[in-house]
């Protein structure tokens, strides 16, 4: 071999060597520092879980407490309890779960606070030197009164936010009726009137939580007032439709708070009467003409059979709450 030879294949693998650096092609670090960057991009995009951060953010709004609820709503707060609508029941004791003759309500002093009324117009009378909860004669039905308001006080227990109403057609003394709520261990849940009603949430913070009031007596107690006194009512006694008014009956009408009486007797209360008297198109524009025609929201609206109709829908509109 002529070493024109081995020169000219010195120069053939030279310009081998360039073309395999020029080809374009990534060797092995290259291509795999390339791979591990994609491969954790990709894994950071796609894996779906939230970063410290946002983590940390959602904790926090689920911590966010729930806004107050004054008998079931935050916008009734801050009213004075004259100011805001209750749903009643007139004779409230008197319900067909308990198997009363000729009852007013289809259920329960308790199930009727569990499904809304905040309003109970009650009679005491005494049977056998008892104080107890009837209408009239305790052969139609009747319940021991300290029975009677120890379930209104589980309800208050288990439901801290409420305030309720109670107006007795009162048959027995006031002595025995303080008696009966100590012993059914609410006398400390009742309020006492003086000056300006308090707001609802001030009633619930000082757990005063029971307004009562007697048609025939009064006080003492100081919290047992004088119905009268407190409320101003219209007539109860309607044998129609067409009989509802909204003249002033009871009370004068400078008293702080409004008793609407909506029911129907000829001479008994049916359920029959109530699906017509409670129905939106007649009840709504009663409460609305007695705002009107007496100056002053009806704080109780007492209906009988209470489960029929829109009792609950006309109160809300009342206080203007959804």
């Amino acid at each position: 071999m002529t070493v024109w030879m081995l020169l000219w294949l010195l120069a053939g693998c030279l310009v081998a060597a360039d073309d395999d650096d020029d080809s374009g092609q990534v060797d092995d670090d290259d291509s795999a520092a390339t791979d591990d960057d994609d491969s954790a991009a990709t894994d950071d995009d796609d894996s779906g879980e939230v970063d410290d951060d946002d983590s940390a953010a959602a904790d926090d709004d689920d911590d966010t407490p729930e806004a107050r609820r004054c008998n079931g709503h935050a916008a009734l707060c801050d009213r004075p309890f004259d100011e805001v609508a209750l749903a009643a029941t007139h004779n409230s004791m008197s319900n067909g779960d308990e198997g009363w003759l000729a009852p007013n309500q289809q259920h329960s002093i308790e199930q009727q606070l569990d499904d809304g009324i905040r309003g109970l117009l009650l009679d005491t009378h005494y049977d056998n030197g008892v104080p107890t909860l009837c209408h009239s004669w305790c052969g139609l039905g009747s319940r021991p009164l300290v029975d009677a308001l120890q379930g209104i006080g589980a309800f208050l227990d288990a439901n801290p936010d409420e305030v309720v109403a109670i107006i007795f057609q009162d048959g027995i003394s006031a002595e025995d009726t303080e008696q009966s709520f100590i012993d059914a261990g609410i006398d400390g849940l009742v309020y006492t009137h003086g000056g300006a009603f308090p707001t609802l949430a001030e009633m619930l913070d000082a757990d005063e939580r029971i307004v009562v009031g007697a048609e025939f007596t009064g006080p003492p107690p100081a919290w047992y007032h004088h119905a009268w006194d407190l409320w101003f009512d219209t007539p109860y006694s309607f044998d129609s439709l067409s009989a509802f008014n909204c003249d002033l009956n009871r009370g004068s009408e400078s008293n702080p708070l409004f008793l609407m009486n909506h029911w129907i007797s000829n001479p008994l209360s049916t359920e029959a009467n109530a699906i017509e008297a409670n129905a939106w198109d007649v009840l709504w524009p009663r409460a609305d003409d007695c705002w009107t025609a007496r100056g002053h929201i009806p704080n109780l609206v007492a209906v009988d059979h209470y489960a029929v109709g829109d009792l609950f829908a006309v109160v809300d509109d009342l206080n203007g709450v959804p």
